[in-house]
């Protein structure tokens, strides 16, 4: 098989179906969650709802998150941080201001005074305003500084300058010849820098050694030690031994970089999910495996909500995933494929975001979706309207509630439970939001994939509609003439298991392209009016045969979707204007004929739901014309005008059997019977 071809300048990568369901699993693969999913669940002072749990290694006891923030909280009281004082700072400072004062011929007597107070603030340190206020806030009295050899000593905070403190030094303690607007012309904050720094370094190591006196551990388990047993109440220390228990699993399990044989085992069971439903669509929904754009359909809605699952599970989300909407793929599948495919795929989609739970919300998880599963299926079994949609929601909500609430009084015994986790009940009401707008999705992917679904059949079915009302008032013949064969062909679709509901739609536009010139054919034409006088057979078969694209265009115009489309390009499939090709035949013996200018530009039909239109609408436009409305004469014409239709080769493409096709003649007798039997004469009144 040709995985590339190359059309019209494009590249179109063609990959075999199984090759889709491979990339699906892959996908799916790669959003597994990173990390080992323990076993058990539980809570403080609830029971143990597992039997007897005993060690199967060695472990230390962790100490829980708080006790070890407590110690850390106690031994850091006791830290004082560590400073430097650097003695260059006041050197270079006072030497700045010397050689500036000088510049500016400033009396040595305020040069004197200032030097000696610069000298004054520099040797007790001068620190940081942001050092100063962290030190207080973290309730510190006093810093350790070192000296010039390097030896800390400890001293109050108050006893240092701010930059802030030391210039209102100088001012305060001027002598009275100072002039104060004097020494502010000095610019002193320029020589009042910070000489006492953070030493990071020593504080950092200082802080390890001390918060290395912390014990993670207060105790340990041997192997084979009783560790709980069912009834018994989770209290703070077998919380304690719990947690530290999940935390060995985990990391002997799931780690980051998972072990080669557990991803060997997630691919196994992954791989045999999707195969079965790659089977099941090769066995029993031949016509979707076949059609690239319903595989695609059905894989995406089968890998999103795995992806949301995995992402919400590796991120320590787990507890919401009831808020997630397994609904919608459901409803959508069932919209626009079936109800069988729809609960296989949502069976599947179950099972694989269980894979990647914790083992003990499997069961629980499991038994709600598939409850919820099989409500959307039973709400929608007969979809005709989108406000079922909304109710199926409801549906979905109650399901929810119900089946949560009994699985707790049935696994825990105890309602106080339900009162505790009254929050899930919220993630209920939050999923039945995001489920209620699955009709906007619905819309949604009948545009981006093409589909068509029977609520939007009805909706275009509805005679009301501007399209319809317009042919009825242009083309009024046409227009009960297609009513006729919808009648027709929806009965012989349901004979045969094909799509009522389609090819009932089809059947009202099949001949909207008649609009142009309506006046043209024989069922919108008064007695005595002929319109096809003075053209030519060529002419006439022109403007006849083009009311098919006249009603592709129509219809495109109108935004019809493309499944509409197909039967007005089918109805009529690679067939004759037989009334024109026969009469021209017959005027010009002796020439050769092109029997491009009689025949329509098709397809053939190519679905059983086009097969059907062709025959119904062949039969009911011919029946006008019988002489004897007899079931002799009925039954003949049906027979006679599909078997020519069958010999001609029109419905090769179509996967219409022989016996369809018996049967569909049987209905069409049985109808056409019905519609033109011999009413009883009502008697005169006598006078």
């Amino acid at each position: 098989m040709d995985l590339i071809n190359k059309r019209k300048g494009k590249i179109n990568i063609n990959i075999p179906t199984p090759g889709l369901f491979i990339i699906a699993i892959l996908i799916i693969m790669y959003f597994l969650p990173r990390e080992g999913k323990y076993k058990y669940s539980y809570a403080e002072n609830r029971p143990w709802q597992y039997g007897l749990l005993t060690a199967p290694f060695n472990f230390n006891i962790h100490k829980s998150e708080s006790q070890i923030q407590g110690e850390k909280d106690s031994i850091m009281e006791s830290y004082q941080p560590y400073y430097s004082m650097d003695p260059d700072v006041m050197k270079k400072t006072i030497s700045l201001f010397d050689q500036d004062a000088r510049a500016k011929s400033v009396s040595s007597e305020y040069i004197n005074y200032i030097n000696r107070k610069l000298q004054e603030v520099y040797k007790a340190g001068i620190i940081s305003a942001e050092d100063y206020d962290k030190v207080q806030l973290l309730n510190k009295k006093q810093l350790l500084i070192s000296n010039e050899n390097h030896i800390y000593a400890a001293r109050h905070i108050a006893s240092f300058y701010t930059p802030k403190l030391a210039y209102e030094k100088i001012f305060s303690d001027a002598p009275s010849f100072i002039n104060p607007t004097n020494l502010k012309s000095l610019n002193l904050n320029d020589y009042l820098a910070v000489n006492v720094l953070y030493d990071e370094s020593t504080s950092t190591k200082v802080k390890q050694e001390l918060l290395k006196q912390i014990a993670l551990y207060e105790g340990e388990v041997q192997l084979g030690e009783k560790i709980i047993d069912r009834g018994e109440i989770v209290d703070s220390r077998l919380k304690d031994i719990l947690d530290s228990y999940s935390r060995e699993v985990e990391s002997k399990v799931g780690t980051k970089a998972k072990p080669g044989w557990l991803i060997v085992g997630e691919l196994i069971m992954i791989s045999l999910l999707m195969m079965t439903l790659m089977v099941y669509l090769k066995f029993y929904r031949i016509a979707e495996y076949n059609k690239r754009k319903s595989i695609i359909f059905i894989l995406l809605m089968v890998i999103i909500f795995p992806i949301i699952t995995g992402f919400m599970v590796d991120h320590k989300m787990s507890s919401l995933l009831y808020i997630i909407p397994f609904a919608i793929p459901t409803i959508l599948l069932r919209t626009f494929i079936d109800s069988r495919t729809a609960m296989t795929a949502h069976v599947i989609t179950v099972l694989i975001c269980a894979l990647m739970m914790p083992i003990a919300q499997i069961a629980q998880f499991v038994f709600l979706q598939l409850l919820v599963g099989y409500m959307c299926i039973f709400s929608l079994r007969n979809l005709s309207e989108r406000s079922q949609l909304v109710y199926c929601s409801l549906f979905i909500l109650l399901t929810y509630m119900v089946s949560y609430t009994g699985w707790i009084l049935a696994t825990e015994g105890d309602f106080t439970l339900i009162k505790e986790n009254k929050w899930i009940y919220v993630y209920f009401c939050i999923n039945f939001v995001f489920v209620s707008f699955a009709y906007l999705l619905v819309y949604v992917f009948e545009r981006t994939f093409g589909f068509i679904s029977e609520v939007s059949m009805i909706e275009l079915s509805n005679t009301n509609r501007p399209l319809l009302q317009e042919l009825s008032e242009v083309a009024p013949g046409t227009f009960q003439h297609s009513m006729q064969v919808s009648n027709l062909v929806v009965s012989a679709a349901h004979r045969i298991g094909a799509n009522a509901a389609l090819v009932r739609t089809g059947a009202l536009y099949h001949d909207i392209g008649k609009m142009t010139n309506a006046a043209f054919f024989t069922e919108n034409q008064s007695q005595g009016m002929d319109p096809h006088a003075g053209l030519t057979e060529k002419e006439s078969a022109h403007i006849i045969i083009g009311h098919v694209e006249e009603g592709v265009r129509i219809a495109k115009k109108h935004n019809l979707p493309q499944q509409i489309i197909d039967f007005i390009q089918t109805h009529h499939g690679k067939g004759k204007a037989k009334f024109f090709y026969n009469s021209y035949v017959n005027s010009h013996p002796d020439q050769i004929v092109d029997i491009a200018d009689f025949t329509y530009p098709g397809p053939n039909p190519f679905t059983r739901e086009t097969a059907l239109l062709m025959m119904a609408d062949t039969i009911e436009a011919a029946s006008r014309s019988l002489k004897e409305y007899s079931p002799e004469s009925i039954t003949d014409l049906v027979n006679r005008l599909i078997d020519m239709q069958v010999s001609d080769g029109l419905f090769k493409n179509a996967p219409i059997t022989f016996k369809d096709i018996e049967d569909a003649k049987e209905v069409f007798c049985e109808k056409l019977i019905t519609i033109y039997h011999t009413r009883i004469s009502y008697p005169e009144l006598k006078k």
